[in-house]
């Protein structure tokens, strides 16, 4: 055989497929922005124009975070979503020198490029733990890591991350079309695909209402079921779709789209069981929590604030916290007109009491 590997000649350079038009539109297409480490300038062009690069996600209102739980040097801090990384490198700083940080996440994908990502820029074993794991599992997390005696610092942002949302591969966005899948860990569970097909009209109308506040949720509840046993709907631009044509004539196009978008919240939030997770966390916190430890959660919607409001008001009517949020603490008008998908996030924080009364 006579090849070029035989005849030692190295082989010919293959020029990257190139796109039509000025901007890349497909995901995998977006080289320079997945590539951050090679071409930062074009990850800091990006996000001068208030967007956020492929593959990436800005973290919101970081000093607001780092304010509400004061971590200190040597203390112990658990980020509940490691997503990007971009809350536990701030809190992993703030708890050193001789501090440790375990930072959780569910999703397979991420997490070990999140982990490889701290890693290489200083984040050790000796001082972060990355466990792949659902929130949910607080408190056996916190056994398995040998911390009987509870933690100082807790947080948690409840939103969906950047990356997930731009890769069509994971189903979450209607702005590209993929598959239906929406699963925050894609080896757990059914795809959104596979519960819209075993949904039913009454139970998708509820689901609907409660996930994401639709005010049309009986309409298009009863529309998609039918639409379901027709033809199953397998990609995210057919559920888009069939949400559009769901809607009166007259509805017009900003209200359609923020219909879709309820749609899709409702559905994921359903099928990765967000609101069944954030009750077992919320109910985890106060063991979790040393005597005087904070916590502070990052939420995107009424249904998942009402659930912390909820238990951090209860908590300070039984004792076990010493004190609460009045307020929620929003991001100011500077973040969100460069990052603006933190307009919609809500902070709200809690403070362990001493001694339980």
């Amino acid at each position: 055989m006579n090849s070029e590997a035989d005849s030692g000649t190295p082989p010919a350079h293959r020029r990257r497929p190139r796109y039509s038009g000025k901007n890349p539109r497909r995901f995998e297409q977006k080289y320079k922005e997945l590539n951050a480490e090679r071409y930062p300038d074009e990850v800091a062009k990006v996000r001068a124009a208030g967007k956020t690069p492929a593959g990436q996600h800005v973290p919101i209102m970081i000093g607001e975070v780092l304010k509400c739980l004061c971590p200190q040097p040597g203390e112990r801090a658990v980020d509940c979503t490691l997503g990007y990384g971009g809350h536990s490198r701030a809190l992993w700083q703030a708890v050193q020198p001789g501090g440790h940080l375990l930072s959780l996440d569910a999703d397979p994908i991420e997490i070990e490029r999140t982990r490889a990502r701290l890693h290489a820029a200083g984040m050790t074993e000796e001082t972060f733990t990355a466990r792949r794991c659902n929130f949910a599992g607080l408190a056996k997390t916190l056994v398995e890591q040998g911390w009987h005696d509870g933690v100082d610092v807790i947080f948690a942002d409840l939103g969906l991350s950047s990356m997930q949302i731009d890769n069509p591969a994971r189903g979450f966005t209607f702005k590209a079309d993929g598959p239906l899948d929406m699963r925050m860990n894609p080896q757990r569970g059914v795809s959104a695909a596979h519960w819209l097909a075993d949904i039913t009209e009454v139970k998708l109308a509820g689901i609907l209402a409660e996930n994401a506040d639709e005010p049309n949720a009986a309409l298009l509840a009863k529309s998609l079921c039918q639409r379901v046993k027709q033809q199953p709907l397998e990609t995210t631009r057919a559920l888009a779709e069939a949400v559009k044509q769901a809607l009166p004539a007259r509805t017009t196009p900003d209200d359609v789209d923020a219909t879709v978008r309820r749609v899709f919240q409702a559905v994921r939030i359903a099928v990765n069981e967000e609101f069944g997770a954030l009750d077992s966390l919320l109910r985890a916190l106060p063991a979790a929590l040393k005597p005087g430890g904070r916590v502070a959660l990052l939420t995107f919607h009424s249904g998942e604030d009402r659930r912390v409001k909820k238990a951090f008001q209860e908590g300070l009517r039984s004792g076990v916290y010493a004190g609460i949020a009045t307020e929620v603490v929003r991001a100011g008008m500077e973040e969100q007109r460069a990052n603006p998908r933190s307009s919609s996030a809500k902070l709200r924080w809690a403070v362990r009491a001493t001694s339980q009364s």
